[in-house]
């Protein structure tokens, strides 16, 4: 009686410590024991959620999308000047020559002349833009003598084949009277034996008139943008 009573007890105390493992084995709803922790015992971060609408979760910020025009930075969408398939003139592509024109102002001075530039290279080039002018100082560069240049007309490329010309019109302001002549302006004319005319990219031209001197008054010319088209 003693032995059986004994066993009774340790079977209670057994059934005893098995029933809390048993309650958490089984959790509300079917889940398993330990899913929101980890081995450790530190819970468990959960994945994150992808949005119904098809945006990025804020783990995953999207990044917009760069234009293919824009990856290189600083050039340009398209260039503005159609190619002409030529190479700019250079210093010794052009050989200039100058004669008086046609049309010039009334007076007893130069006038107006045209400076012609023909393209000695060989191969086809272009030019562009307005001429600079200055009288030129006895051959010594520091010496030359700018005149102010008013211009006149559109400028555009000029492809100029080899052997071909490109022109531009000099209007001074005319000398009057005669023998040294006077200016309109009280100013006293000016005479230079040689002009410096200077083509934009291609360099200062040192050229004569091929009858005579330049004569002008108040050291102003109006200059035409360099074409392909022979002015009078």
């Amino acid at each position: 009686m003693y032995v059986i009573g004994i066993r009774r007890v340790a079977t209670a105390m057994v059934t005893a410590s098995a029933a809390p493992l048993l309650m958490t084995a089984c959790q509300p709803g079917g889940t398993p024991a330990g899913a929101g922790s980890s081995p450790s015992g530190a819970p468990v971060k959960p994945a994150a959620s992808t949005s119904t609408s098809g945006s990025a979760s804020p783990s995953t910020p999207s990044t917009p999308s760069t234009p293919a025009a824009s990856a290189t930075s600083g050039s340009p969408a398209h260039t503005t000047t159609p190619s002409t398939g030529a190479k700019a003139c250079g210093l010794p592509d052009l050989k200039a020559s100058m004669y008086q024109a046609a049309v010039r102002p009334d007076g007893t001075g130069t006038g107006a002349a045209i400076v012609e530039f023909t393209n000695v290279s060989g191969k086809a080039c272009t030019v562009q833009g307005y001429p600079t002018v200055a009288g030129a100082g006895n051959g010594s560069p520091e010496k030359n003598r700018p005149l102010k240049v008013t211009t006149t007309g559109g400028a555009s490329t000029v492809k100029v084949a080899a052997g071909g010309k490109a022109w531009t019109k000099l209007t001074f302001v005319q000398v009057q009277g005669e023998a040294d002549g006077y200016c309109k302006s009280g100013a006293t004319p000016a005479s230079y034996p040689t002009l410096v005319v200077g083509v934009p990219g291609a360099g200062a031209h040192q050229v004569a008139l091929t009858d005579g001197v330049i004569a002008e008054c108040d050291d102003k010319v109006t200059v035409t943008a360099l074409s392909a088209a022979k002015p009078s």
